[in-house]
C-alpha cells in the first residue's frame, strides 16, 4: 500500500496506527478485518490536499484555507499530515463557497462499513467516489475486482482514480448518475451511498441480490435496507441507524426524484425547544411529503420524542413510505415521488 519511500510513509504509519486505536476505544471499529483496513490504506494518499474554514483558525475570517502535501512550509506540511488522519471530515471540493466533496469522518466510514455487514466475495457497488478512500477500504477488505464505485463528476472519478492506484488499488471507477447505479456491473450483495439520497433510487433495487443489504444516507439519518425477492420488482425495507448524518448530496437523479429534502415550512410558529431537538427536525425533513409540521409536532410528543432507530422506510415496487415502528401501521409517509418509468 504506497511506497516504502513515500516520503510521509513512517509518521502516517504511525499516525494510521492511532486512528485505528481512536476508532477501536469509539466502539465503531470492533471487525479485525475492518480494523486492519484503516491501519494499512494510506488515507494522506487520498488528500494530497483539503480545505479548512478560516474562520476556525481566525474567527470571523470566513472562506476556506488550503492545506496540502507540498506546501514549501514545512509547519503548514505537517498541519496537512495530521489532518488526514485526524478523525473528522475533510472538504476537498469547494466551488463558489459551496462543498462539493468530501472525504467523511473515518469513525462514519467505519461505522457504516459495519453496517454493510460485508462477506468475502461480496460485491459492492458504491455510489459518490469522492476521494477514492472509502473504497480503497473496500478493496482492502473484498478485493479490487469486488468493488465498482460511481461518481457523476469526471474530474472527481479521474482524481479518485489517480489516488488508488497510487495506493496500490484498481477497482471499477465509474463517471455517471449515481441514482442509476452500474447495472452493467451487477448484481450486487451491496450498495453503499457516502451522498444524501432524497428517496431511495428505484434503478438500485433490481440490481441487487436476494439479501443484499443498501446503506445510505436519506434526510439526516442513515438507512439499512435488506432486499427481499428478484426480478423486475424486488423490494426492501429497514430501519434507520441512531447516529445523525450530514453528506453532500447526489447529484443527477433519475426520473421522478426530487433533490434531497429541507424540510416543510412551518404555517405557523412551532416551539423554540422543539426546533432545536435534532429528533423533531429529523421527523420533519422525514415526513416533509406527508406530514404538516404541526401534525409533526403533535405526533412527536405524543409518541414521546421517538429516536430515529424507531423510524424506517419500505420500498415496494414503484412505492416506497418511511414509517414510524411498524411499515404496515398508522405512523406512514410517502416518500419521495413516484418513478414514472
Amino acid at each position: 500500500m504506497g511506497s516504502s519511500l513515500e516520503p510521509y510513509a513512517e509518521p502516517a504509519t504511525e499516525a494510521r496506527a492511532a486512528l485505528a486505536r481512536l476508532l477501536l476505544s469509539a466502539g465503531v471499529l470492533t471487525d479485525p478485518s475492518w480494523r486492519l483496513a484503516f491501519e494499512e490504506v494510506p488515507r494522506h494518499l487520498f488528500v494530497p490536499y483539503y480545505f479548512v474554514p478560516r474562520d476556525a483558525i481566525v474567527p470571523g475570517a470566513g472562506r476556506y484555507e488550503r492545506l496540502w502535501r507540498e506546501d514549501p512550509d514545512p509547519v503548514r506540511r505537517n498541519r496537512w499530515l495530521r489532518g488526514a488522519y485526524y478523525d473528522g471530515p475533510l472538504a476537498t471540493r469547494v466551488r463558489d463557497g459551496e462543498l462539493i466533496s468530501s472525504s467523511s469522518r473515518p469513525s462514519l466510514m467505519a461505522l457504516m462499513l459495519h453496517a454493510l455487514e460485508v462477506r468475502y466475495g461480496d460485491a459492492v457497488l458504491e455510489i459518490g467516489t469522492g476521494t477514492g478512500y472509502n473504497a480503497a477500504l473496500l478493496c482492502h477488505r473484498l478485493g479490487d475486482d469486488r468493488v465498482t464505485t460511481v461518481d457523476s463528476e469526471p474530474e472527481i472519478a479521474d482524481s479518485a482514480r489517480a489516488h488508488l492506484a497510487a495506493a496500490g488499488f484498481r477497482p471499477t471507477v465509474i463517471t455517471g448518475d449515481g441514482s442509476r447505479g452500474c447495472p452493467e456491473r451487477g448484481p450486487y450483495d451491496r450498495i453503499l451511498a457516502t451522498c444524501t439520497v432524497p428517496a431511495i433510487p428505484y434503478a438500485w433495487l433490481p440490481q441487487c441480490r436476494p439479501g443484499a443489504v443498501i446503506v445510505a444516507p436519506l434526510s439526516t439519518g442513515l438507512i439499512v435496507l435488506r432486499v427481499r425477492g428478484g426480478g423486475a420488482e424486488p423490494s426492501a425495507e429497514g430501519r434507520f441507524l441512531r447516529i445523525p448524518v450530514h453528506f453532500v448530496p447526489l447529484r443527477g437523479g433519475a426520473p421522478g426524484q426530487r433533490s434531497p429534502r429541507r424540510g416543510p415550512l412551518p404555517r405557523g410558529p412551532l416551539s423554540r425547544g422543539a426546533m432545536e431537538n435534532d429528533s423533531f427536525r429529523f421527523l420533519l425533513t422525514l415526513t416533509a411529503d406527508g406530514l404538516d409540521p404541526h401534525e409533526a409536532l403533535s405526533l412527536w410528543r405524543r409518541e414521546r420524542r421517538p429516536a430515529r432507530d424507531r423510524f424506517g422506510v419500505t420500498v415496494r415496487g414503484r412505492r416506497q413510505w418511511a414509517w414510524l415502528d411498524d411499515p404496515e401501521g398508522p405512523y406512514v409517509w410517502p416518500l419521495g415521488r413516484r418513478d414514472p418509468g
